[in-house]
């Protein structure tokens, strides 16, 4: 995909005038482009930050980057949901195709920007939990760095409760403890059957894990035999991509690192996979 570098050379232009040549763009394309997070500036090759402002006129020494990918910047998502206001932090519902975090081609699909566009009051938004982007469910997302600190260190210390609901093909035993390392690194899983359809045969499971490797239910229940549906990347039959992946983010639990109060919030049944 095209990637267009200009460095300033006189500040009375603006950045979106400046990108217009080499681009051969619009400008209309390009402000889009900088609403969705695709245009950086820099100064000496080093702080690189996003540019949203077309009107912005910059300083000499400094260089404007624009990534443009027509399919990335046409990407639509759902909404996500707005599930508690805590003030300084919010949980929210990450519907399936969300990201949890942009690249240099955009953020406009990111559940943060999604959160600092549309939650009211505005206010800045820090991923603190993350989920893969064909997963669904509960995300903390901090309004100040400190509380971004504060429980981003509680996940790293393994010191918040956070379990799954997967969907998945054949009668799952009653509990499943699976701990088959990931990527050599030590991962621990515990599933447990919720739900059995003699129609569909399919189970709705419930998985609680200790540890957090990317991929770690889906790895784990592929490897015992039982891959979630709609997950393509580790076993489920390709031949069915209208399925999205049932693969469910229910419950987090943990003591508030500032407050010291008990904290708990759970998906209602309405956001879990369906046995049909």
């Amino acid at each position: 995909m095209p990637e267009y570098h200009v460095d300033v050379t006189d500040p009375s232009i603006t950045a979106a005038q400046l990108l217009v040549e080499p681009s051969g763009l619009s400008k209309q394309q390009i402000k889009q482009a900088m609403k969705k997070g695709a245009v950086w500036t820099s100064e000496h090759n080093i702080s690189h930050k996003r540019l949203r402002r077309a009107d912005k006129c910059l300083k000499v020494g400094q260089s404007l980057h624009l990534y443009f990918d027509p399919q990335v910047l046409a990407a639509k998502v759902a909404p996500a949901v707005l599930i508690k206001d805590e003030g300084d932090y919010s949980v929210w519902y990450k519907p399936y195709g969300m990201l949890s975090q942009g690249s240099k081609w955009g953020d406009h699909c990111t559940i943060n920007r999604f959160v600092e566009q549309n939650h009211l009051p505005q206010r800045p938004a820090f991923i603190v939990n993350r989920l893969d982007r064909a997963a669904q469910g509960l995300m903390l997302i901090a309004h100040t760095k400190a509380h971004a600190a504060a429980l981003s260190g509680l996940f790293e210390q393994r010191k918040i409760i956070k379990t799954y609901t997967a969907l998945v093909p054949g009668q799952f035993p009653q509990t499943l403890l699976l701990e088959s390392p990931i990527n050599a690194k030590p991962a621990c899983s515990l599933a447990t059957l919720l739900t059995y359809s003699t129609l569909t045969k399919q189970s709705l499971v419930e998985v609680s894990i200790e540890t957090g490797r990317k991929h770690q239910i889906r790895k784990h229940l592929s490897g015992a035999g039982f891959p979630i549906i709609g997950d393509r990347l580790y076993g489920y039959p390709e031949d069915d991509h209208h399925v999205d992946l049932c693969l469910v983010s229910t419950y987090l639990a943990f003591k508030c690192p500032i407050t010291g109060l008990d904290k708990s919030y759970r998906l209602n049944d309405d956001y879990l996979p369906k046995l049909a």
